[in-house]
C-alpha cells in the first residue's frame, strides 16, 4: 500500500464541489481511499484519526488543498493521475455553456442586480461573512455550510429579520423555491402547500409523501437545526412561518421539526395561530396533542399522517389515497424467519430525521435503543463504538462527515458498517434509507447492492436469516426514479417500506419477542 500526500497552495474549493469529487476519487480502481479537503484545523484532525502524520499537512493553511490517496503498489501512479484529471475537470469550468460563473459576491451582484437569493457553501470559518455581505446587499440566504458559531447564526438571522430577508441555515440541507430545489432536494410537482421544516431530510420526507399523495409544494423553507434552539429562538422558523401566510401560492402550512425548546415551541405556536391558513405542526418525538389555537393543529404519528393532513386540507379527498397501511401478515411472516436470539434492530441512516423517527418508534416500545443522536446520555454512543442492542446511527452527523462528504453523496462508511452489523448474531433487522433527489449520489441503491448482498450471506453462513428493511425517499420525476432503485432492492432481496413511518414500525415489530 503506498500512500500519496500533496498540498496545493492557494487552491479554494467549496464543500459541495469537494464532496462530489471525493466521491468520484473513492470510485476510482484501486483506491482503498481517498481524502479531499481544505486545510482547515477540523480537517487536519480527520487526517491525524485516519493515521496521516506528515510535515507538509501541519504547515497547510486553510486556503490551501490537501490531497490524500491510499492505494495499492501497482495501482498509485494510475489513481494519482485519475484523481488529478477529477480535480482538473473541475477547475477547467466543465458546465453548461449557458452557466455563468463569479468569483465573488460583488461581481455577481453587479451582474445579476436582481437576484435574491445567495446559496452559500463556502468553508464555515468564511460563510458568515459571506452571509451577511449577501444581506447587506438586501439578499436572502440559504447557508449550505456547517461549522458556522451559534453567535454568528444569531446575528444574522436578526440581521436577516431586520431587513425583512429570511436565513436559511447554517448547515440547511433542503429547500424548493419557486419550484427550484437547492441543495438536497427531491423533484415534486407545485402545489399549495407550503412547509417549512428544521430538519433537512424530514421536510423531503414530508415533501415526498405529498407529492405520493397526490398534492403539491408551494415553497419549502429549510431553517437549519439549530434554528428551534433557545439560543436562535425560531427566527427563520417564525419568518418562515410567515412567509407562507403571505404568499398566494400557499393555502396550507406544515411545520415540521425535531423537539424544539419547550419556550420556542410556544413562540412559534404562537405565531403558527396568528397565521390566516390551516398550520400542521409535527414536533417528531414530542407526544405534544394539543396546539392552543383553532387553526394551529399537531400531528404526533410522524411524517406520513402529516403529510396526509395537508394533502386532505388542501382539497383531496381522503377516500382516494393509498395511505400505505403497515402490513401485518409481513410482520408475522419475518418474525416467524428470524432465530429467538436475533432480537435486536439496527438502523443506519443518511438522513439525520429519518433515523430520529425510526429510533422513536423503537423508543415507544423498547427501552434499551442507543444512538449517536439519543439525548439520553446513559444510551448515546460515538460514531467509532460498536453497536449496542437496537442502534440507531446518523451517519450524516458531524462525528461521521467531519472531513468527509455527507453519506447521501459517498456511502462509503455505511457500506462498511452494514457488513460489520451482519457479523453480530444478535441482530434480525437492519433498517437503512436511501435518498435520492438533487445533490445526492446518482445510484445510491445500486452502489449499496454488493455491501447488503454480503451481509445476508454472512447470516446464511451462519444459519440465520438476516432481514434487510430499505425505504427510497424519492419520487417518479427523480433522477434516478423512485421505481427504479425500488426494483434493485427487491431483486436484491430487501423488503421496501412505503415511507419513513412504515420503515421505523416495521423494523421495530419485525423483532418483537414474546410479551413485546
Amino acid at each position: 500500500m503506498t500512500r500519496h500526500i500533496e498540498i496545493r497552495k492557494n487552491t479554494y474549493l467549496d464543500s459541495v464541489s469537494l464532496m462530489s469529487m471525493s466521491t468520484k476519487a473513492n470510485a476510482v480502481e484501486g483506491v482503498t481511499q481517498a481524502l479531499l479537503g481544505m486545510a482547515t484545523p477540523m480537517n487536519k484532525e480527520v487526517l491525524a484519526n485516519v493515521g496521516v502524520d506528515d510535515p507538509a499537512v501541519d504547515e497547510a493553511r486553510p486556503s490551501d488543498l490537501m490531497i490524500v490517496i491510499d492505494a495499492s503498489d501497482e495501482t498509485i501512479e494510475a489513481a494519482i493521475s485519475a484523481v488529478d484529471d477529477i480535480i482538473a475537470r473541475k477547475g477547467s469550468g466543465a458546465h453548461s455553456a449557458h452557466e455563468v460563473r463569479y468569483r465573488t459576491l460583488d461581481g455577481a451582484f453587479a451582474e445579476e442586480p436582481d437576484a435574491n437569493l445567495v446559496l452559500i457553501s463556502v468553508n464555515g470559518a468564511f460563510a458568515a461573512r459571506e452571509a451577511r455581505k449577501a444581506l447587506n446587499a438586501g439578499k436572502s440566504v440559504m447557508i449550505f455550510s456547517d461549522n458556522v458559531s451559534v453567535e454568528d447564526e444569531l446575528s444574522l438571522k436578526r440581521l436577516a429579520h431586520e431587513k425583512g430577508l429570511i436565513v436559511m441555515g447554517p448547515d440547511c440541507g433542503t429547500a424548493i423555491i419557486n419550484g427550484t430545489g437547492l441543495a438536497f432536494a427531491n423533484a415534486v410537482r407545485r402545489g399549495s402547500i407550503g412547509i417549512v421544516g428544521a430538519s433537512g431530510t424530514g421536510s423531503q420526507e414530508v415533501s415526498v409523501r405529498i407529492h405520493d399523495f397526490g398534492g403539491g409544494v408551494s415553497q419549502l423553507i429549510g431553517t437549519g437545526g439549530r434554528d428551534l434552539s433557545t439560543e436562535i429562538g425560531g427566527i427563520s422558523m417564525i419568518d418562515g412561518i410567515r412567509a407562507l401566510d403571505a404568499d398566494p401560492e400557499t393555502s396550507v402550512i406544515v411545520v415540521v421539526s425535531k423537539p424544539p425548546a419547550e419556550e420556542v415551541a410556544e413562540k412559534v405556536l404562537a405565531v403558527a395561530g396568528e397565521a390566516t391558513k390551516p398550520v400542521f405542526v409535527t414536533f417528531l418525538g414530542s407526544d405534544r396533542a394539543e396546539s392552543g389555537y383553532d387553526n394551529v393543529t399537531m400531528v404526533t404519528a410522524g411524517t406520513k399522517p402529516l403529510a396526509i393532513a395537508a394533502v386532505v386540507a388542501s382539497g383531496i379527498d381522503e377516500s382516494t389515497l393509498d395511505k400505505h397501511p403497515l402490513n401485518t401478515p409481513l410482520i408475522e411472516e419475518v418474525r416467524a424467519q428470524l432465530a429467538p436470539e436475533q432480537k435486536y434492530v439496527r438502523g443506519l441512516f443518511c438522513g439525520g430525521t429519518l433515523c430520529d423517527e425510526s429510533m422513536f418508534a423503537a423508543l415507544a416500545k423498547y427501552d434499551n435503543v442507543y444512538s449517536n443522536i439519543q439525548k439520553d446520555p446513559t444510551h448515546r454512543i460515538g460514531a467509532t463504538d460498536p453497536s449496542r442492542e437496537h442502534t440507531f446511527l446518523d451517519m450524516g452527523d458531524d462525528d461521521f462527515t467531519n472531513g468527509r462528504p455527507h453519506p447521501m453523496i459517498d456511502p462509503s462508511l455505511r457500506l462498511q458498517r452494514i457488513v460489520e452489523e451482519a457479523k453480530d448474531p444478535s441482530v434480525g433487522v437492519i433498517a437503512m434509507d436511501f435518498v435520492l433527489g438533487f445533490g445526492a449520489h446518482e445510484d445510491p441503491v445500486g452502489v449499496t447492492i454488493p455491501a447488503i448482498t454480503e451481509a445476508k450471506a454472512l447470516a446464511t453462513e451462519r444459519g440465520q436469516h438476516l432481514e434487510i428493511l430499505g425505504y427510497v425517499l424519492g419520487t417518479d420525476l427523480d433522477t434516478p426514479n423512485l421505481a427504479e432503485q425500488i426494483a434493485k432492492l427487491e431483486a436484491a432481496g430487501v423488503t421496501i417500506a412505503s415511507s419513513s413511518t412504515n420503515l421505523g414500525l416495521l423494523a421495530r415489530e419485525f423483532v418483537a419477542k414474546g410479551d413485546n
